[in-house]
């Protein structure tokens, strides 16, 4: 079984994504249900050192329809703009990512095999082909920052599980 470019990724980040605008509404919730100040789940971090709750979901947009807008421009640099600060803007900040990747076809992905690309942050620069930039690079990241911002919410106390990660499954 062989999958083209657009199967490797568009489904995945659209299966990801959607389990994350989940998350948020989950976490929103929390915060009202329990008096919390949404700036409890929204600034938070597992570590000094690692960046907060609204950077891992900003990432997450930056490395689906970030990721593709950058192959398709020949270029890709982390969004270093400041994440939203309240659910409103992190959830309109997925929603915006959904609509971009929904508007993707098969054909406009599959088109970009091949293409020369560059990373660059800074003086740092690493030349790719798209392919190997989206499964070996972009891909990764997305999940790492998914998966950040689930731990997260598990940390906070959030009655999360498995299943609000892994989304609505693609079955038969």
């Amino acid at each position: 079984m062989s999958l083209s470019l657009y199967q490797s990724t568009i489904p995945t980040y659209l299966q990801i994504t959607g389990a994350i605008a989940g998350l948020i509404d989950k976490a929103e919730a929390h915060c009202t249900n329990n008096d919390l100040s949404p700036d409890e789940l929204i600034h938070a971090r597992l570590a000094d050192d690692m960046l907060s709750f609204a950077y891992q979901i900003h990432s997450v947009a930056t490395h689906s329809l970030g990721a593709i807008e950058g192959v398709k421009k020949g270029v890709f640099s982390p969004n270093m703009t400041p994440p939203p600060v309240d659910f409103a803007g992190l959830r309109q900040r997925i929603a915006d990512a959904r609509s971009g990747l929904e508007a993707l076809t098969e054909a406009d992905i599959n088109a970009l095999e091949g293409k020369p690309m560059r990373f660059e942050y800074g003086d740092f620069k690493i030349d790719f082909v798209a392919e190997k930039f989206l499964l070996s690079f972009s891909q990764p990241n997305f999940y790492f920052h998914a998966t950040t911002a689930y731990d997260i919410l598990r940390w906070k106390g959030l009655a999360i599980g498995k299943s609000d990660f892994m989304g609505q499954l693609r079955t038969v």
